[in-house]
């Protein structure tokens, strides 16, 4: 199971929420005194709320947000390497203050293919205490995957896989690491992902037109 949310409030948002709070508690001020202190004291309350949120979301190290030079990083892959016929692109695309990455094709299970993707490596695995991914995506409805691979795993079909539902508007997907599967069954039940060498977003599986877009992958512990 992975859990879904809507991407939260950025810090210059939450200036303007505050901003605009201020003006609505003045303005009360001059027609009802009493009613400024609710006003005020529930302001506070949102405030309050609103900061130990945009906190927590600080705390979370940024792995990927696809800033300075990703596309020395990440690189397009199709099923033709296979004799697949599936056909797609990727490229990083701005939205608003973010940059992203997206991918976008038609996936074909013809001649034994079947996947897009984008991928990366992990220099030096990830943190030992390291829980989870948090992705940032939008997409077209349709079902992707998250395919993490080992310095373990020889054969290049092998990865631990997690799948999820990318809307059509910005949400956030929280990935446990123990939520991924083994690909197949001589591959060991799970990893260290201390032990992680790459990160794939893919479109796979079946017959359809994929798009997919994510502006940030977070590690969470």
């Amino acid at each position: 199971m992975h859990r879904i949310r809507a991407a939260s409030k950025t810090g210059a948002e939450l200036t303007d929420v505050t901003s605009g709070l201020t003006r609505l508690a003045m303005m009360t001020l001059n027609a009802n005194p009493r009613l400024c202190a609710r006003v005020m004291s529930g302001m506070f309350a949102i405030v309050l709320f609103a900061g130990v949120a945009a906190a927590e979301e600080a705390m979370q190290p940024l792995f990927e947000d696809f800033a300075a030079a990703p596309e020395t990083r990440w690189h397009y892959v199709a099923d033709g390497v296979m004799g697949g016929v599936s056909q797609g692109q990727s490229e990083i695309v701005r939205h608003g203050e973010y940059a992203a990455i997206r991918l976008w094709g038609r996936v074909s299970t013809d001649n034994n293919g079947g996947f897009i993707q984008v991928r990366r490596d992990i220099a030096g695995g990830l943190p030992s205490e390291a829980q989870g991914l948090r992705l940032s995506v939008r997409g077209n409805g349709e079902t992707y995957y998250v395919f993490l691979r080992t310095h373990g795993l020889t054969r290049v079909w092998h990865s631990y896989r997690f799948s999820f539902t990318a809307p059509d508007h910005w949400s956030e997907i929280e990935m446990n690491f123990a939520d991924f599967v083994p690909s197949h069954g001589d591959m060991p039940p799970s990893f260290d992902t201390r032990d992680l060498r790459r990160i794939g977003l893919v479109a796979y599986g079946q017959d359809y037109d994929a798009d997919l877009t994510v502006r940030s992958i977070a590690v969470y512990d």
